[in-house]
């Protein structure tokens, strides 16, 4: 016998019934709530060439992409993320489009997680960009909102939602004496949330207000206190205006309705570098990360040579899943209404019956089984407790 030829590799799985059931809940919950807001659908390839994902501001590490070669040998990976596909699309087929674009996906990344045991290699999304909103603060406000109303679509009682802005991380590690390469392994130990490493990195370096505000970036968790505890570590004129603009933020997404789920998390850094404003993250009750991630990133199209402002987020539609499967919220398999079952040779009329029992809003099962006895047998195991027995006559047995 093969090895592996009875498993799936390793960070994936077999999807049965209800958890697809749940998954397309997920998918059709999303979609219906960004087609209300204008949102129109696209999909992109799931291999991509390498180069897409190496540019200055779409770098992902090697060793985290699924990667193979193509009929001429030129390097291609398994889609690791969808923003940069989409920016590439918007910035080609796109480019005489009309702004703003307003897109929505649903499909698969694909990370290789083989250090990160349980964690999923292929993960379903759903998510939107919004592409080319000139008002950037109407932009952040309705993709917040969005994020927000997708959260409250799964379970408006338990969910919770980070508002952070990664243009403070950025003007802190800008302020260090240090080269990229120190700036970038300190944005990857923040973002793994590897606090002993990143200590040890950050004593080394100076200004010290500056690395001990990023050693404080943990802590920088709550309510509006948190904007007061930022500026007694380390402020500027941009910091000043940073989380001037987020405590504005924070204070009307409050006066919405959303205040007791809100909180201020100057902390958020995100493993892809194209962030450069706002940034968030949703969570749901008893999931131990975030099932929603977003922000703004306005410099990514500018790689592809069309700038243009954007903003978005991207929901694990897997998470989501699993969450409304184990907190019954999710549609469940049912038993068929009815089974129709042949007497011999009349097989073509009873596929005809059926049809009309489905076209009638019933779902209605073939019986393929030999004998009507097996036929009864089949349907007491299944929970069916209607047949249908079509022959000389049509026949209706109720178990």
């Amino acid at each position: 016998m093969k090895k592996n030829d009875l498993i799936t590799p390793e960070g994936t799985r077999d999807l049965l019934f209800n958890d697809c059931l749940a998954r397309r809940e997920v998918e059709m919950k999303l979609a219906g709530l960004f087609k209300s807001f204008g949102y129109s659908e696209v999909v992109t390839p799931g291999i991509e060439f390498y180069d897409l994902f190496s540019g200055s501001l779409r770098h992902f590490r090697q060793e985290r992409m699924y990667k193979l070669t193509d009929s001429k040998g030129r390097l291609i990976v398994m889609r690791p993320d969808s923003t940069i596909p989409i920016a590439r699309l918007a910035s080609t087929r796109l480019a005489k489009a009309v702004l703003p674009l307003r897109l929505f996906y649903n499909q698969a990344v694909y990370e290789n997680n083989a250090l990160l045991k349980g964690h999923s290699d292929e993960i379903f999304q759903s998510g939107i960009e919004l592409l080319g909103g000139e008002d950037e603060e109407r932009a952040d406000y309705e993709a917040i909102c969005l994020a927000l109303e997708a959260l409250v679509s799964f379970d408006a009682d338990n969910f919770r939602f980070e508002l952070g802005d990664i243009g403070y991380f950025k003007e802190l590690v800008s302020q260090l004496d240090a080269d990229d390469s120190t700036r970038e392994e300190i944005r990857l130990l923040i973002s793994a949330k590897n606090y002993p490493a990143l200590n040890d990195i950050l004593d080394e370096l100076s200004p010290k207000p500056v690395a001990a505000a990023l050693k404080a970036l943990p802590r920088l968790f709550g309510g509006a206190e948190v904007f007061d505890k930022a500026a007694t570590l380390f402020t500027n004129g941009k910091i000043n205006a940073i989380l001037s603009h987020l405590k504005e933020v924070y204070g009307k997404l409050s006066e919405l309705g959303y205040g007791g789920k809100i909180s201020v998390d100057l902390g958020i850094v995100s493993h892809v570098d194209y962030y450069t404003g706002i940034v968030f993250k949703g969570y749901l009750s008893g999931v131990g990360q975030s099932v929603l991630k977003g922000g703004r990133y306005d410099g990514l199209l500018s790689e592809f040579g069309k700038p243009c402002p954007a903003v978005g987020f991207g929901v694990n539609s897997d998470d989501v899943a699993k969450y409304l499967r184990r907190n019954e919220l999710a549609p469940s398999i049912s038993a068929p209404s009815c089974i129709v079952y042949a007497e011999a040779g009349h097989s073509a009329e009873a596929v005809a019956f059926a049809r009309e029992l489905v076209n009638a809003g019933a779902v209605a099962e073939i019986g393929l089984h030999s004998s009507l006895d097996a036929t009864k047998d089949y349907a007491e195991k299944r929970g069916i407790k209607t047949i249908y027995v079509l022959g000389d006559k049509t026949e209706k047995i109720e178990l």
